[in-house]
């Protein structure tokens, strides 16, 4: 698994939990060091006991952490790179959605050795979607609907999500657009800002 996304899920657990309960689920999981490296290849057996062990610790079940690692990477301050990715996906929150086909390969312009599995948007009215996530990474879809779920409140947008498991080799997330404009969004300049 490569090390932006083990230490994605530690900037998290950090953030969220503080840096006791980070401690206390690397030595849980057996890693033998407590810091990732962003930019090193691991093996998917450590982040699979990554995931094991903070799930014990926290009693929560791994799909609703990795919803909230989704959602942490879109909306915390410590992760503004990403949310800057994502917005430039559309001015609208429908014209994001259908830029995720393109999302691996947008990220693989920003980290080339970086593979995410591919996203499928399938439009059934101009206000119901289905995004299939298509395998590659375990946790993807979890991780997609926190994604979608803070993007609508970037946006502004009205959203009902539902995770609704397999169907054929993708795990879907049914998306209904209730209403586009239902709040302000986040500001968000095409520039970045220095200083």
């Amino acid at each position: 698994m490569h090390g932006l996304i083990n230490r994605a899920i530690q900037s998290f657990v950090c953030a969220t939990y503080g840096q006791s309960c980070w401690l206390r689920v690397t030595e849980a999981a057996g890693l033998g060091f407590v810091e990732f490296e962003a930019m090193l290849v691991y093996d998917n057996d450590m982040s699979t006991r990554i995931l094991h062990a903070l799930s014990a610790d926290l009693n929560r079940p791994q799909a609703e952490i990795l919803e909230d690692v989704g959602t942490y990477l879109v909306s915390h301050p410590n992760t503004e790179g990403l949310r800057r990715l994502l917005r430039f996906g559309g001015v609208t929150y429908v014209e994001f959605l259908h830029s995720l086909d393109d999302l691996a390969d947008r990220v693989r312009l920003a980290v080339s050795d970086l593979t995410l599995p591919t996203l499928e948007l399938r439009e059934l009215s101009s206000t119901e979607y289905q995004l299939c996530c298509f395998p590659g990474l375990p946790g993807y879809s979890s991780v997609m609907v926190g994604v979608l779920r803070a993007m609508a409140d970037d946006y502004g947008a009205l959203v009902m999500l539902s995770h609704d498991g397999q169907q054929g080799n993708a795990e879907v997330i049914s998306v209904t657009l209730v209403e586009s404009a239902f709040a302000a969004g986040r500001h968000f300049d095409l520039g970045a800002r220095s200083g």
